[in-house]
């Protein structure tokens, strides 16, 4: 089924809020209020000719659930209204986004330009996957915009980076990065996971595609995996539609429902996040048993002037070291009552990571030691408790450790 561009939709002039709860609706002829789930594999067609016109892309209409299905397409083109994008493929998983965004554009020959700092799985599928299919890939400090330029070779076609990083918050100028991409004929692909679709619009910043993990902040309860790919009409028609329809990395329609409510909820969820956050961060700021805390809506990041310039709030997330490495980060973690360990993020409940241990374990000391990925470091992701709940048990937490 073709996808409905943003400026065409009837609740396009909304604001974000209205659009999460509005937009992209499919009702069937019943009428229903929640949207309605099709548990369908596939679909029957009036006519041989109608089904012949459907594939052949004649006929707009649904074919197969591996290539479209209602509750998939109102969530494409609910984050399509929401992401200012013009198209959208909707994934299984984040990964399987991020690996299609990457890989189903190249071919043997091509080169891949993408930032040292993005989490684990992500630098994966660059530094190891690619190569195995004769795509040659660099990697550079992502803050550094004179590596990304000194990177660039004539047969670069991607770039990629996170902003703000897994798992420590750097942010990279999304704009900047863009332009130098465009400069040498390559398009910039973004994974946004950690700012959300409400604090920051890479496509607005240049950006040609963008990226998420709806298992994250999208769902935000923890109860499914999905992601997407959000870019042009054109990128979408001549890269991902083929690629997915024929590799399979397909969303299933039940997550997609789930997803669609997990959006009706999410402006409201993440500015109560992203407000813990930012007073966890102030109260853990200066505890004497923290070395290092960063987060992006504070005066001390080291990118604060840009993080403002292109972001419209901080993250859900903060990251502190605590002094004494390994043995007291562990301490801490395990006398923690409220939040709780988990390599996920963006959830209705806090939760926490030690990134050397679990989403950067693959790499090694000296590779996680570049990064500011220190065996003490540790992820926190705010939830929905209340803030003062959280930074009593943080605190206490610290003081056991």
């Amino acid at each position: 089924m073709t996808e409905t561009n943003a400026a065409t939709s009837p609740t396009a002039r909304y604001r974000p809020e209205t659009r999460l709860v509005h937009s992209g609706n499919l009702r069937s002829q019943f009428g229903e209020t929640s949207e309605a789930l099709f548990l369908t594999q596939g679909f029957v067609y009036d006519t041989a000719e109608q089904c012949e016109a459907r594939f052949k892309g004649e006929e707009p209409g649904f074919l197969y659930s591996r290539f479209s299905n209602p509750n998939i397409s109102m969530f494409e083109r609910r984050m399509i209204e929401l992401e200012g994008a013009e198209a959208a493929r909707a994934t299984a998983t984040g990964m399987a986004a991020v690996t299609t965004a990457i890989l189903a554009p190249l071919k043997a020959g091509d080169h891949v330009v993408a930032s040292k700092q993005m989490f684990g799985s992500c630098r994966y599928v660059v530094e190891d996957l690619l190569p195995r299919y004769g795509i040659a890939s660099t990697l550079v400090d992502g803050l550094d915009l004179d590596q990304w330029k000194k990177a660039m070779r004539p047969n670069t076609r991607s770039c990629f980076l996170e902003s703000p990083t897994n798992p420590t918050l750097d942010v990279l100028d999304i704009g900047a990065i863009a332009g130098i991409a465009h400069q040498g004929g390559a398009r910039l692909i973004v994974d946004n996971v950690f700012a959300t679709p409400l604090w920051q619009s890479p496509l607005t910043l240049g950006a040609d595609v963008v990226v998420y993990s709806a298992t994250k902040h999208i769902d935000g309860q923890g109860r499914c995996l999905g992601g997407i790919i959000l870019s042009s009409e054109a990128f979408i028609a001549e890269h991902i539609h083929n690629f997915m329809r024929q590799t399979g990395p397909s969303m299933s329609p039940f997550n997609a429902w789930i997803l669609l409510k997990g959006l009706e909820t999410l402006a409201v969820r993440v500015r109560a996040q992203t407000e813990t956050a930012a007073a966890v961060a102030d109260a853990l700021a200066p505890h004497p048993k923290i070395s290092r805390l960063i987060y992006p809506g504070r005066a001390d990041h080291p990118q604060a002037a840009l993080v403002k310039k292109q972001m419209r709030a901080g993250s859900t997330l903060i990251g502190f070291e605590v002094k004494g490495g390994k043995a007291t980060a562990f301490r801490c973690l395990n006398a923690l009552k409220l939040s709780r360990i988990s390599n996920n993020l963006g959830d209705a409940k806090s939760l926490v990571t030690h990134p050397a241990t679990t989403t950067h374990q693959r790499l090694t000391p000296e590779a996680r030691a570049e990064l500011g990925i220190s065996e003490g470091f540790i992820r926190f992701s705010a939830g929905l408790e209340h803030r003062d709940d959280l930074i009593e048990d943080l605190q206490s937490a610290l003081e056991k450790a």
